[in-house]
């Protein structure tokens, strides 16, 4: 994919960013939660969110995302940010005519903001990512069994729901994917998503 970015600072930066694992550019979303597991494109405008997008692709493409409390807010500050996101890594970027920039972005792991570090660019946080363990318990193997006919009855009674999703989630295993793949199908305020977003180990 050809670089659509220049900027001497900012490849600085991206190097930077290489040198530290838990230092990731944030790009704060409007309207949606993304959990892990997800495959999500975004389109973005706002020049703080374009500039960590090119931070992203010139160290590991990974980037943090998190929404915003309120998305009408145009110029997001810290407080308006959510505290716990998800890591993810940009599989395609494309600018528009118009300016925008499209990406494709795989979500991975839940992390949290520890602190947001000085950048007048974009938003540069250092996080502290979120490992999740199963329970593995006969307990853990009921309840997901349970939830497995549960969603395969929703997606029957829904009708917007792509039937496939039912074969897709019978092949899961471990409690906290199947959690996160079935909320992301409930009609769900954004709130009450960010909240399941931020439980972990299938609590």
């Amino acid at each position: 994919m050809t670089n659509i970015f220049h900027s001497d600072k900012k490849n600085d930066d991206a190097t930077e960013v290489k040198k530290t694992s838990n230092v990731l550019p944030l790009l704060p979303l409007r309207d949606i939660i993304v959990f892990p597991y997800m495959v999500v494109p975004l389109f973005v405008g706002r020049e703080k969110s374009v500039n960590a997008l090119e931070v992203a692709l010139k160290a590991e493409r990974e980037i943090l995302l998190i929404s915003q409390k309120q998305a009408k807010v145009n110029n997001p500050t810290e407080k308006d940010i959510y505290q716990v996101g998800t890591i993810g890594t940009i599989i395609q970027l494309l600018r528009l005519p118009d300016g925008t920039v499209k990406v494709l972005i795989e979500s991975k792991q839940r992390a949290k903001i520890k602190k947001f570090l000085p950048n007048k660019e974009y938003f540069l946080v250092e996080v502290e990512k979120v490992t999740e363990k199963g329970l593995h318990s006969a307990q853990e193997e009921a309840l997901i069994r349970t939830i497995k006919s549960a969603f395969e009855t929703f997606v029957k009674l829904n009708g917007k729901i792509p039937p496939e999703m039912i074969s897709s989630i019978a092949a899961m295993d471990e409690a906290p994917r199947l959690a996160d793949t079935v909320v992301v199908h409930l009609s769900l305020k954004l709130e009450e998503k960010q909240a399941i977003l931020e439980l972990t180990d299938s609590q």
